[in-house]
């Protein structure tokens, strides 16, 4: 007999695998329930409160999307493989999108978002004296003496500029990405090899050619790293801070998670898991300079340097061609516009885009089949700046 579940997915349960989560038609399911797929911490909200879609008709009217087969926004998000999309304008939300397998209250990864979330909670400890930006990494994890990490910045980690002999290659399965994914129980042990811990594994990669602090490479472990240098100088999970340091005092309404290793390491470069509302929550805080209902969440301090500075030199000898006149600034990019908008980004489609000049908060959670979708991001930031002209 079909089940109900084969009947709204078109596939089985258990024909959801650790080897296959991540791929089409899989994901569609998956990404929303990840904690059955791999262990993970909850990040608790203070009262879990149902919400209801906010209907209107922006999804359906007439809109220059920049694609000639897109010319209303709902038409956009289907091509753009959208589980979730919310709008928000001066603190509110007008439009909300969900696919028929999503809604306004599930959860959603939002995988290298997470880097962004992470680099928030260092800003936080960093004004407590916990931490310090400008400060060897070593001075935070001694064992990093000897790897990549053993001479730089915890500043060179946030603004990815670490020179580290590592490719970020998605669909690789053997060699450094391979075991970087097993180590944090993405892919399923190979028979007879012993598993990683997430900080074994950093700790052994191999500084590049290069010096530190040089051109921007977009590498994982740095976001990683930087949640391990988190937990050993505050003593605390990194589940339990962002709770207690940013989840409950923005307002979250639903409850967030992140996954973990086999010793309970978060996956900060990758593995949170949220409500589109509560991601756009964020960047609401931010767009007002780190306050949330009433609250002073983030430093604004912080919030104004992760907007403002960085650089662009580093940008453009690095090994992104998107956004030219861009930046990357405490695991945030800049687009180097006018607007000053910026955003966080993860593979799959997933977006939190800000833009002060229009008050425009967009949050577009997906379910792409390619990780890395260089065209379809040219589209997708062409279409979060249509919608901010709306």
């Amino acid at each position: 007999m079909t089940t109900e579940f084969e009947k709204r997915y078109g596939f089985a349960r258990a024909d959801v695998t650790l080897a296959n989560w991540r791929t089409t038609p899989y994901s569609r399911w998956s990404f929303h329930n990840v904690e059955e797929i791999v262990p993970t911490a909850r990040i608790a909200c203070s009262v879990e409160t149902p919400e209801t879609e906010v209907v209107s008709d922006l999804l359906d009217q007439p809109m220059d999307t920049g694609l000639d087969t897109a010319a209303t926004p709902r038409a956009f998000l289907e091509y753009a493989h959208t589980d979730g999309f919310v709008l928000m304008k001066s603190g509110n939300i007008v439009s909300e999108y969900y696919a028929p397998h999503s809604g306004a209250e599930k959860n959603h990864i939002i995988f290298s978002i997470s880097k962004s979330m992470t680099a928030l909670i260092f800003g936080i400890l960093e004004a407590d004296g916990v931490l310090d930006a400008d400060k060897p990494v070593v001075h935070y994890l001694p064992e990093a003496a000897g790897s990549a990490y053993g001479d730089c910045t915890c500043r060179d980690v946030l603004d990815m500029r670490v020179s580290l002999d590592f490719e970020e290659s998605y669909l690789n399965v053997d060699g450094h990405y391979g075991r970087y994914r097993r180590a944090m129980l993405w892919n399923p042990p190979l028979p007879g090899q012993p598993v990683d811990t997430m900080v074994g594994l950093l700790t052994s990669l191999k500084k590049g050619d290069g010096p530190h602090g040089g051109p921007f490479h977009y590498q994982s472990p740095n976001s990683d790293l930087l949640g391990i240098i988190i937990e050993r100088s505050s003593g605390r999970r990194i589940a339990d801070l962002v709770s207690e340091r940013l989840w409950k005092p923005m307002g979250a309404l639903g409850h967030a998670s992140i996954t973990v290793d086999a010793i309970g390491t978060a996956r900060t470069a990758g593995g949170m898991s949220m409500r589109a509302r509560d991601l756009a929550r964020v960047g609401e805080m931010l767009r007002m300079n780190g306050v949330a209902d009433g609250n002073q969440v983030i430093p604004t301090a912080w919030v104004a340097d992760m907007r403002t500075a960085g650089s662009h030199q580093a940008w453009v000898d690095g090994d992104e061609t998107f956004l030219p006149e861009g930046r990357y600034r405490s695991q945030w990019y800049q687009s180097g516009l006018e607007d000053g908008a910026f955003c966080a980004i993860g593979i799959h489609g997933q977006w939190l885009y800000v833009d002060p000049s229009t008050e425009t908060v967009v949050v577009k959670l997906s379910s792409q089949p390619n990780p890395l979708d260089d065209e379809l991001k040219q589209d997708n930031f062409a279409f979060f700046r249509a919608l901010c002209r709306v």
